[in-house]
This record gives structure tokens, sequence and C-alpha cells, in this order.
């Protein structure tokens, strides 16, 4: 079985977590889902979704780590706790996937440094200021590099 992690903080996009949670969540014989935060507890998305989760320091090595956007993602770029225990914990996984703006916590974590990445458009100058050091595509509405799948958004049409 598969650890399926979803990254959550106050401030998540609720499509962004829950869409590729309710697809991985489908196949409870194959992916183990679960919900960290730095601090663990109680995490409010935008949409003031409530969601309980574990703790960073939880997350089994290995699986597949999820890092969704979101307004929260403006504040949590700057927190130099929350990026380093972002850069152990994808460095430790066997896939890492952002959707939306969680690409630019990704990018601060210096993990997509000369990788191929995108993020969501309406954002897209402030998440490629975040990290110059990404080659980052606009046009693509998903780009996979290595074992780092970033995604415009769920519902990204463009």
């Amino acid at each position: 079985m598969k650890n399926f992690n979803v990254v959550l903080f106050d401030g998540f996009e609720t499509l962004d977590a829950f869409g590729p949670a309710e697809i991985f969540g489908k196949m409870p014989e194959e992916y183990n889902l679960k919900y960290f935060s730095i601090d663990g507890g109680i995490v409010k998305s935008s949409q003031n979704a409530q969601v309980h989760t574990h703790h960073f320091s939880f997350i089994n090595e290995g699986g597949i780590l999820l890092i969704p956007g979101g307004m929260g993602t403006r504040e949590l770029v700057n927190d130099a706790e929350f990026i380093e225990a972002l850069t152990t914990t994808a460095s430790e996984a066997e896939f890492v996937l952002s959707v939306c703006t969680g690409s630019a916590l990704l990018a601060k974590t210096g993990l997509l440094n000369g990788r191929n990445a995108t993020s969501n458009k309406k954002a897209f100058e402030w998440v490629q200021s975040v990290n110059t050091n990404v080659n980052w595509v606009k046009q693509a509405r998903w780009v996979v590099d290595g074992n780092f799948y970033t995604s415009s958004g769920v519902s990204a049409s463009t």
C-alpha cells in the first residue's frame, strides 16, 4: 500500500486538496490517505472547511505527496519552518504533486531548480518571482519533470 500524503495549511484551496483526494481515496486497498500540517490539528481552507491533520513529523517516507494551492501560500512561502519541513518531506517522497500555487511552495524549497514546472495562470507572475531558477512553463496545464508533477489547477482549462 502506498501513502498518499496531503499537506494542508490555513487558506488552502478546498478543490485543490479534495479533488485528488477523492480519486485516490476511492482506492483504499492501494492508497493510505492522510492529511498533514506543520503543527497538526485543525486547519481551515479558504472556504472554511475544517480538517483534522497529523503533525508533519508523522509523514512516512515515500509514497505520494500532494501540495494544494490557495491564498495561504502567500504567507507560507516566507515561513522558514514550513519550507524546511516541506523540503525534507518532498525530498523523501516517491512522487510530488502540486496544484495551483502549491508550486510556489515547492519552488521555494529549491527542489524545482533547473526543472520545468507550471502554476495557476492568474498568479503566475507571483509564483515565478518566488524562484527564478525554475523553468516556468506558462502555457502548460500540467508539467511532469522527473518525480515532480505541477499543475495549473484541478479544474484548469487553460
